[in-house]
């Protein structure tokens, strides 16, 4: 590929908005965050202008962005699905009543961290030269298993163009093939328009294996890894597959994404990121076609608890013209001094390619779970692919300005768990949405049926 056409090819950051029922339900189990604050109460139209603040501030810094959109809680249809029968009233009164947990879990607006929503590969490293998208199945939660049906028409109605864009299909539901999406994996090359290696981390073997975590769940297997591999038609030559710490599972870190943030060719982790660190490196030294800039953060600066806390490694690692990095963090990084004195000492002052650490606060989302790398999708996009996205979905100042008024709009500031059971709620976030597909001009991506 020539110099020029490396140049037209952007990393896009696709945002996911925060829903209207974003709130504090503590369903993720091994997110420490998301239990810790189980039955607060949550501000859904802070958490959605956080996450758009984010956005706009990066556009205005000169990455593109782009956004997508929340997907519809209550899903009465799963109720429905569940045996709960009648009105949506009559169906959210009896599941309040009755199973109090799968109401909980029906109104979760975890869709926002669209890291889970797939994982996508590049055309320059396709062999058909398209961008392949799989969504993730998300099994490992009840709540998060409702999301993977929608995902696949959103991003089928904004990556629509079947000359450019290949759509596969989610993998099998079982815990066999749990497919946490591109939380937990990573694409290291040189530039973005440059081949790329493909590093899957997972956190068991589902047919054999050795060590696993003891205290929580291992969400990612290496099966599933491999089968979004095969799917996207990657070579053994474009693929690293890599085993996630127990250790660090049991510590918290649910996703890679929690313990190690990739951009081009610099991976930066943590000591405790992956069960074999050495292999792991010798093995992406072996098939990158430029040379890999690991930085390690060792044990005896961050601790795993302040890795958690503060999710500095959630992070949005981004390129820059002049072949410097920017570091995106959320403002918890500051608030924990470990974390703190590494950023502004050892990283920064470092040889490494990170000159600037940009400080985000997402703290409606972290409550949850879910750090500044969890709320985007990355995306690598040519010049020609990014021209026939139809779809209003690339931030610009007009679209961003729409939305927050959209947000204003339609959100309520204050949501505690007992108000799931609201009818109002339902009917405020199926008008909401209703306009919000016409603001994107994605079509009819949502069930929109109460009854």
């Amino acid at each position: 590929m020539s110099t020029a056409a490396i140049s037209n090819v952007r990393e896009v950051n696709f945002d996911g908005l925060v829903g209207p029922t974003h709130n504090y339900s503590g369903l993720a189990v091994g997110n420490v965050a998301s239990m810790s604050h189980g039955g607060l109460v949550s501000n859904p139209k802070e958490g959605a202008l956080q996450g758009l603040l984010k956005m706009k501030s990066l556009m205005d810094a000169g990455y593109a962005q782009g956004v997508l959109p929340p997907q519809q809680r209550p899903d009465i249809g799963a109720l429905r699905d569940l045996g709960f029968k009648g009105s949506h009233r009559e169906v959210l009164a009896r599941a309040a009543t009755e199973a109090p947990h799968l109401l909980r879990a029906v109104c979760s607006a975890s869709s926002m961290w669209t890291a889970n929503a797939g994982t996508i590969t590049p055309s320059r490293d396709a062999w058909d030269s398209r961008v392949h998208f799989t969504p993730a199945n998300l099994q490992s939660s009840f709540h998060r298993y409702l999301e993977p049906r929608t995902t696949g028409r959103v991003l089928r109605a904004i990556f629509h163009d079947e000359q450019y864009f290949a759509h596969h299909p989610v993998l099998p539901a079982t815990p066999d093939f749990s497919d946490e999406g591109a939380a937990n994996h990573t694409r290291l090359c040189g530039e973005h328009g440059e081949p790329g290696v493909h590093l899957f981390v997972y956190g068991r073997q589902a047919f054999g294996g050795e060590r696993q975590p003891a205290r929580f769940p291992a969400r990612q297997t290496l099966e599933a890894s491999q089968a979004v591999a095969r799917q996207h038609g990657l070579t053994e030559a474009q693929t690293v597959f890599a085993q996630q710490h127990p250790d660090a599972i049991d510590a918290g870190v649910f996703h890679n994404d929690v313990i190690a943030v990739g951009n081009g060719p610099v991976l930066l982790y943590h000591e405790m990121a992956f069960l074999d660190e050495e292999g792991t490196l010798d093995e992406l030294r072996a098939k990158m076609s430029t040379p890999l800039i690991p930085i390690r953060v060792p044990l005896d600066a961050v601790s795993m608890e302040d890795a958690v806390a503060s999710y500095l490694f959630n992070s949005q690692l981004l390129s820059n013209p002049d072949g410097t990095m920017t570091l995106v963090v959320p403002s918890e990084c500051q608030e924990r001094e470990a974390v703190w004195r590494t950023l502004q000492g050892y990283l920064l002052a470092g040889n490494n390619p990170i000159s600037e650490v940009i400080v985000k606060d997402v703290k409606q989302s972290m409550r949850n779970g879910g750090g500044p790398a969890c709320l985007r999708l990355r995306v690598v996009l040519t010049d020609a692919e990014r021209a026939v996205l139809t779809s209003r979905v690339l931030l610009t100042d007009v679209l961003y300005g729409d939305l927050t008024a959209w947000v204003n709009c339609h959100y309520r500031d204050r949501l505690a768990p007992d108000d799931l059971a609201d009818p109002q709620l339902a009917e405020e976030s199926l008008t909401a949405l209703d306009e919000l597909t016409q603001v994107l001009q994605i079509g009819s991506v949502y069930p929109f049926q109460l009854g």
